[in-house]
């Protein structure tokens, strides 16, 4: 197993940087999973490094770090950010980080120096996404989030438990662009740049469309989706959801993005290998994102290990 989408930071990876390697090692091994991705470095390039020279020295091969743009650095540079940003990332390869990860302000918070909103497909940003190619790192990127988070906050809202217990993951239009364009502008991004390999986070930041993302993915080979947080919305469309693993079933990642514990670890493989039927996705009852439950895709055992391995292997580029 390859978790190639999670966290070890105080946010959102539970703490783990301040505990014992020897202890998360354990952890992996009881679930099974050989290499764990870290998206927590980059816009702090100390932060990247600590990470590196802690965990590295434990264990080189067991874990990978992803480096990031600090986009409050942009009034800084103007029109050039591209262009610095680029070369900071030139910088994180060179100190060991094996891919870039995008984070979700982008499309909705990120602003230029004239404090212009910048579209994700910003022709401006080019460098970032060359020099990727170049290094032949991954960009694994998150963008909008879930479209219930777009919706009118009433009681038609499915999220809208969450949503009041978060108003700040709220975007409604205005001001927010509203959710499609920004998922275009995903599209129109990846589909220019086709030497660059992007990893949609959250199935492709669209898991309740999966034509959609299917057809992103057939156009463009270079393409593929994490399913990261999104077991969900997977797995209330388990037909839909099963056809869409076995067609995609050479781009498609296994990923958490919680903190790493045997009991979410079972879960996902539960959803993944099993018929079990109207089980809930969470840990927590009521779940946490909406009260509905969910079924098992019962994936056959060749696609299962494409997803759980095979494909993070090649995509991250493990085996280097």
């Amino acid at each position: 197993m390859i978790d190639a989408h999670n966290h070890l930071g105080e946010t959102f990876g539970g703490g783990w940087c301040n505990r014992p390697v020897s202890e998360l090692s354990e952890v992996l091994d009881e679930a099974g999973v050989c290499v764990l991705a870290d998206l927590d470095g980059g816009w702090d390039e100390d932060i990247l490094y600590q990470r590196l020279d802690k965990y590295k020295a434990f264990a080189p091969d067991r874990f990978c770090f992803f480096g990031g743009v600090d986009w409050a650095a942009w009034p800084d540079h103007g029109d050039r950010f591209g262009e610095w940003a680029a070369a900071g990332l030139r910088r994180q390869a060179a100190r060991g980080a094996q891919g870039l990860k995008i984070w979700k302000s982008f499309g909705l918070h990120v602003r230029d120096q004239h404090k212009a909103l910048a579209p994700v497909d910003d022709p401006r940003l080019d460098p970032i996404w060359e020099t990727a190619a170049e290094l032949n790192l991954p960009v694994l990127i998150h963008v909008a989030d879930p479209v219930a988070f777009f919706d009118p906050l009433d009681a038609t809202n499915e999220r809208w438990e969450e949503l009041h217990a978060n108003p700040d993951w709220h975007f409604p239009n205005p001001p927010f662009p509203p959710f499609i364009t920004i998922l275009e502008q995903l599209a129109n991004l990846v589909g220019r740049h086709p030497a660059t390999t992007f990893i949609g986070a959250h199935v492709g930041c669209y898991a309740e469309n999966l034509e959609w993302v299917g057809q992103l993915l057939d156009r463009c080979p270079n393409f593929a989706v994490d399913i990261a947080a999104r077991i969900g919305e997977l797995g209330r469309q388990p037909y839909t959801a099963r056809r869409f693993f076995q067609r995609h079933q050479d781009r498609i990642l296994f990923g958490l993005d919680c903190p790493p514990d045997l009991a979410y670890y079972r879960l996902y493989y539960r959803f993944l290998e099993t018929d079990d039927e109207y089980f809930n996705y969470d840990l927590a009852d009521p779940p946490s994102q909406g009260r509905w439950r969910i079924y098992g895709l019962h994936l056959p055992d060749d696609v299962l290990e494409k997803v759980y391995y095979l494909n993070a292997r090649r995509l991250l580029n493990l085996d280097k």
